[in-house]
């Protein structure tokens, strides 16, 4: 995409409101959940769950509601976003519930239900409060001042399993950075639109390289600078390479220029050098995914990588059925961190490939809602928020699959993670909001994109 392109003429005066299909699938999605949640009951102890159709009914419930909100107040969004996320949200439920009946003194499925059906009254309450996505425009500078509060308040609390990311007040706890990355978004959607012609002025060229100038190199380097002070700080390599990658991938949608994503790689790979070498932390998951194997050779058994790999191995291509894996062998981030492992194994390549289908037809539709509007504004905060999505499957899967360094983020829906879930809600319900304004028909565009023409040829 280029700058010019960036202004991609708007689509046509609208399309079908498809809602309707919408309550098909989620239908669907409700169904192969509860069928999911009875089959881990069938492998476990032979009989279904009693409590399967009370979960069949929540789940029901709250994807109604969602659903109602949606056809009143955003009639003409994505059909597909919700049944997506309500889809996710219910296998997530699912194997958070497989792997409680390991543990039978740490159970986490009823307060994940908890924390989702939070997040699904925060998505009806965008859906219906927020008319119109470009208000959100006017608090760019508030956004950014409030997510630097929030990435800097857990540094004064103790680490949790190495990272300085979680509030701990009393029994709750919570991730200040998960409704950061949506404030940043924010910030960097209303940035880029105000100065992207500013922006998107080269400089020096390098070889084949063509340099922005220094004047507006600063706002990379500064975007960096914080990544890195979060990592240093909270020992959290997720959240730095979220935030950096964030500004990086809307940076370049918003000029068309390669040279930022060069400089971006380039710099992000300086800093994870640097503090992969110096941080003990992150030092010691950089040597953990170059040697998974290294505790079992030291005679201490396999790690939490290595276990994790031996569940990919161990689940083939079909998977050994819900409920009959021993991914719980992982330890204590089995349904948070490596919930995918548990996916892989029991669901298996197959299963796997869906899931993850799943989550790139998400980012896809997130895309085409974005590319879609008149408004830069608008179409960055989409691509921004479906790049969230995107980097953190990429991110995650990538450190329980050996790829990528550990991370210790929580894929999107599916695991255990009241403050993810909340956050993906709301991100949905924002992308719902936009997909609207893009698929909404507008009077204006018929009366100047299409009688105009026949005017003049009528001449």
């Amino acid at each position: 995409m280029t700058a010019t392109t960036a202004d991609a003429p708007p689509p046509g005066p609208g399309a079908p409101k498809r809602r309707g299909v919408e309550l098909s699938l989620l239908v669907c999605a409700v169904l192969i959940s509860v069928l999911g949640y009875a089959d881990v009951g069938l492998a476990r102890s032979g009989a279904v769950p009693p409590d399967a159709a009370r979960y069949g009914a929540g789940l029901g419930a709250l994807a109604l509601l969602a659903h109602l909100a949606v056809r009143f107040r955003a009639p003409y969004a994505d059909p597909l976003l919700l049944p997506i996320a309500v889809l996710l949200n219910g296998l997530g439920l699912v194997l958070i519930y497989r792997l409680d009946l390991e543990t039978p003194h740490d159970r986490a499925a009823f307060p994940q239900l908890v924390w989702s059906t939070l997040g699904v009254a925060l998505f009806i309450a965008v859906v219906v409060l927020l008319r119109d996505h470009r208000v959100l425009q006017r608090y760019a500078y508030l956004s950014v001042a409030t997510a630097l509060a929030l990435m800097l308040v857990p540094i004064f609390f103790p680490a949790v399993n190495g990272a300085k990311i979680w509030i701990r007040i009393g029994g709750l706890s919570f991730q200040p950075g998960e409704f950061a990355k949506i404030l940043l978004a924010v910030f960097f959607a209303a940035y880029l639109a105000a100065n992207r012609n500013a922006l998107a002025y080269a400089g020096r060229r390098m070889g084949k390289l063509q340099l922005p100038t220094g004047r507006v190199l600063g706002p990379i380097v500064a975007i960096w600078v914080l990544s890195v002070g979060v990592l240093i700080l909270e020992r959290d390599l997720g959240t730095s390479l979220l935030f950096f990658g964030l500004f990086v991938i809307m940076l370049y949608v918003a000029t068309g220029r390669t040279g930022w994503i060069a400089v971006g790689l380039l710099l992000a790979a300086v800093g994870a050098f640097a503090v992969g070498s110096l941080e003990p932390h992150v030092h010691g998951r950089v040597e953990d995914w170059l040697n998974p194997y290294r505790s079992i050779e030291a005679g201490d058994g396999p790690g939490q990588l290595a276990q994790s790999l031996f569940s990919f191995a161990t689940g083939g291509v079909l998977g050994t059925g819900l409920g009959l894996g021993h991914s719980i062998l992982i330890g204590f981030a089995a349904k948070s961190d490596f919930i995918l492992a548990t996916a892989g194994e029991e669901l298996g390549l197959v299963g796997l490939t869906a899931l993850f289908l799943l989550y790139a037809l998400l980012v896809a539709r997130g895309y085409q809602a974005g590319l879609a509007l008149r408004d830069p504004f608008g179409r960055l905060l989409a691509i921004g928020l479906a790049s969230i999505l995107a980097l953190q499957v990429f991110v995650i899967a990538g450190g329980v699959m050996g790829l990528i360094p550990l991370t210790g983020m929580a894929m999107p829906f599916l695991a255990q993670g009241g403050s993810s879930v909340v956050t993906n809600w709301i991100m949905v319900a924002l992308l719902i909001r936009v997909s609207d304004s893009a698929r909404a028909p507008r009077p204006d565009l018929v009366d100047t994109e299409v009688i105009a023409p026949i005017t003049e040829a009528a001449r």
